[in-house]
């Protein structure tokens, strides 16, 4: 298939549904059927008050910066509860995302080269130079790179993710959502647990942790984790399993009463990983390669790699974080101080092959890297005391991102070669190596002044109206030593020390109204403006040509919003209808440098995402609930700028990487008791992706097909007793899929944990 034909069908897989045209309407007509059904049962309603075990739990979530119903705030947010990720083994960011459709994890062999989606946008790129669409709020706090956001989860009382736009109270690294992770609140009294899981392919995980009264004025909870796994690739050359993992860390949290009206909350963490991650294995490749790596069959199912390096990641995260809080009458006063700290080194083998012997068709690339960031963020808020005609939360914040980076490549390669072997390679007469060796780094410094109030013109009728000003500062040096005088594979020549800075001023926002239908049923609708501050690509093989910033990205989006409590708090249905537009969408574009395939970071044109999400839950009796969550996604190039010397594929209107169209998540929960004070527990989940494309220049190699993954859960339990035992099944179906494809002449691909069928077990002792 020529290279036309590819992108024709590459588009082809990614063609629009023309139902997407019909979508307000169809809102619309649910909006007022819900009215009517809401409204009617509110007529019928018995005097009796409903028995709560039928009925659905309240959530409340912090997506407008104070706790509220998640009824009642115009976002559209998904919550999963701390229970439930323990209860299905969800220990980390990558491993939600199937839970939640409208997000997506790009993996790869290193934290530094992660990225997270939301409605299909999202920011890939290794620079320090770059900050991501999504932001990670952990605890008030935020991470401001990839990095350090794929942690280890600890003491989680809810995640909730704001879907769209998010820049007026979050921030400008939040244009496409937020991950807002809140930490479990301390209890009055001793609480201790252990949790202990073990997983077919050698998986373990122990927590434990202490949380409780240590004077009449002070909480404290103290949690620790240990985990490890071998991995689920082959790598035959070593004779070892790789795409595992070793991590260990802790978290210290501290409440504590300063005054009758203040308290203070100090909160230490560290995690420490020793991840085998690899570029992953092959699906396609040269005859050169595949000769080399032989007899490893390529394809979309492969689980083995031959390299004579040990691919690994040693990744550090800690962080210091103090907030204090001041109730002074109906308001509220916030301050939260943060210091965070990553340090990441990675060893890879970017040939993906080993000598065997040297060969003049494959130059030997092994990289490391060695990364240093540090965080140091403020904010100060205040949130004014609610039930009178106009609402606020307003403050400012600023942040100061340092990240110094060193980047090694190692390259053997031929000088005169000898006859040919019997598998087609020609070794090498007398080898050479070289090398290159990159010193660069950036500093972000990012203040802002942001409010958002709700005007109550009426009980049923109000207006939102938010604002967020930012000014951007960043600089970044750079320089290179090499062996070479001229380009070789994967390595340019010496570059003298270059540096440079810029600064950009951004303004963000949203406006609208919400309306109550009924005491049921809300409806709203927003209008966004978003920014996302400029950016440098530093990285290793730097050049001349790439000193430029890029330009910010901005945004104007908007959503129509409709949430729902019916049938007696029995069924929670919430829709948003969405369509944002991007220009200056900055992105990674494939270009071939010293011939070794690397990216461009670029200032890529205008994208827009454009579709409707749905989120259900329904207690079907006291005993059984169900809970579905469907997205249509339509994230597009609008308009391509093709980078200057690039030769460019017509992309306008192809897919965004990482972007299925339809995405969905079904689960079901049904308990009871067997006796003896016993519990039974059991769930069941289905997720589904469509077809997803994982590159921007719409390779026909990296499209991942749609698949569907089947799970479930058993658990026996005593809640007198404080133990619980769960059997755990991934991936029933035992079907397999990417969780990304490398773009590239070769292409390779990221295996996720579950990729094939395996089954586990946990139990938790509380005490």
């Amino acid at each position: 298939m020529d290279e036309e034909k590819c992108m024709k069908h590459a588009r082809k897989n990614f063609t629009p549904l023309a139902a997407q045209n019909r979508l307000l309407p169809v809102v619309a007509a649910i909006a007022a059927l819900f009215a009517g059904v809401a409204n009617a049962q509110q007529a019928a309603k018995p005097a009796a008050k409903a028995d709560d075990s039928n009925q659905l739990e309240a959530i409340t979530v912090t997506a407008t910066k104070r706790s509220e119903s998640l009824q009642s705030v115009p976002v559209a947010v998904t919550v999963m509860s701390g229970d439930k990720l323990e209860q299905l083994n969800l220990n980390n960011m990558s491993t939600i995302t199937a839970q939640v459709p409208t997000l997506n994890f790009r993996a790869n062999a290193s934290n530094k080269d992660t990225a997270l989606f939301i409605r299909g946008v999202g920011t890939i790129s290794t620079s320090p130079g770059v900050e991501p669409t999504v932001s990670t709020v952990v605890d008030g706090v935020v991470f401001p790179r990839p990095g350090m956001a794929t942690l280890d989860l600890m003491d989680v009382e809810r995640i909730e993710v704001l879907r769209g736009p998010q820049g007026t109270l979050f921030g400008k690294n939040a244009s496409a959502g937020v991950i807002n992770v809140v930490s479990k609140a301390i209890q009055p009294g001793i609480e201790r647990y252990v949790d202990l899981s073990y997983f077919e392919g050698r998986e373990w995980r122990v927590r434990a942790g202490v949380s409780g009264e240590v004077s009449q004025d002070v909480l404290a909870s103290l949690t620790v984790l240990k985990g490890e796994y071998d991995g689920n690739v082959d790598n035959t050359f070593l004779n070892r399993k790789v795409n595992g993992y070793d991590r260990i860390g802790g978290r210290l949290k501290i409440d504590m009463k300063t005054g009758k009206d203040s308290k203070l909350m100090l909160i230490a963490d560290y995690t420490k990983a020793d991840d085998t991650g690899i570029r992953g294995p092959y699906v396609r490749s040269s005859a050169a390669i595949a000769a080399a790596i032989a007899p490893i069959a390529l394809g979309l199912e492969n689980r083995s790699v031959s390299t004579d390096v040990l691919e690994r990641v040693d990744d550090k995260n800690s962080g210091l974080s103090a907030q204090f809080d001041w109730a002074m009458g109906g308001n509220a006063l916030t301050w939260i101080s943060a210091y965070r700290e990553w340090k990441n080194t990675q060893f890879q083998d970017i040939d993906g092959t080993a000598p065997r012997p040297l060969n003049s068709q494959i130059a030997q690339l092994a990289d490391r890297g060695d990364l240093k960031s540090t965080v140091f963020s403020q904010e100060l808020r205040l949130a004014s005391a609610k039930g009178g005609f106009f609402d606020y939360v307003a403050g400012v914040y600023y942040m100061r991102n340092k990240t110094d980076e060193t980047y090694r490549r190692d390259v053997v390669r031929c000088n005169g070669t000898t006859a040919n072997l019997p598998n087609g390679l020609t070794p090498c007469a007398a080898p050479l190596n070289d090398f290159g060796n990159a010193i660069y780094g950036t500093l972000s410094k990012s203040a802002s002044l942001f409010g958002e109030g709700t005007f109550n013109f009426t009980p049923q009728l109000r207006g939102i109206v938010g604002l967020r000003y930012t000014d951007d500062d960043l600089s970044y040096y750079h320089s290179r030593t090499s062996t070479a005088a001229a380009a070789i594979p994967g390595v340019q020549p010496n570059r003298a020390p270059a540096a440079s800075s810029t600064s950009e001023r951004g303004v963000s926002g949203r406006v609208g109204p919400q309306f109550d239908l009924s005491k049921e049923v809300s409806v709203y609708a927003t209008y966004s403006k978003g920014y996302k501050g400029p950016a440098y690509n530093a990285f290793f093989n730097m050049q001349p040509n790439q000193e430029l910033a890029l330009a910010p990205e901005t945004s104007k989006g908007f959503e129509l919003g409709l949430k729902s409590t019916l049938l007696d708090n029995r069924l929670r249905v919430n829709v948003a209808v969405f369509d944002t537009e991007y220009k200056g969408y900055q992105a990674n574009f494939p270009d071939l440098v010293a011939g070794t395939v690397v990216t461009r970071f670029i200032n890529a044109g205008d994208v827009s995402t454009k579709g409707v999400e749905v989120d259900m839950e329904a207690k079907l009796s006291s005993q059984l609930s169900v809970a579905l969550a469907v997205a249509n996604t339509k994230a597009r190039v609008d308009r391509f700028n093709c980078p200057t010397g690039a030769t460019c594929p017509n992309l306008n209107g192809s897919p965004l990487p990482s972007a299925p169209d339809w995405k969905g998540a079904l689960r079901a929960n049904w308990w009871g008791n067997v006796g003896s004070g016993l519990r039974l527990d059991i769930g069941a989940d289905y997720t589904y992706s469509s077809a997803v494309q994982y590159d921007l220049a719409t390779s026909a190699n990296t499209i991942q097909p749609s698949y569907g993954i089947y799970n479930a859960t058993l658990s026996l339990s005593d809640p007198s007793k404080g133990w619980r035992i769960t059997v755990i099944g991934k991936n029933l179906a035992d079907k397999s899929y990417s969780s990304f494809l490398l773009p590239g002449a070769n292409t390779q691909r990221s295996v996720p944990r579950d990729d094939q069928r395996y089954f586990g077990v946990s139990a938790r002792y509380e005490f």
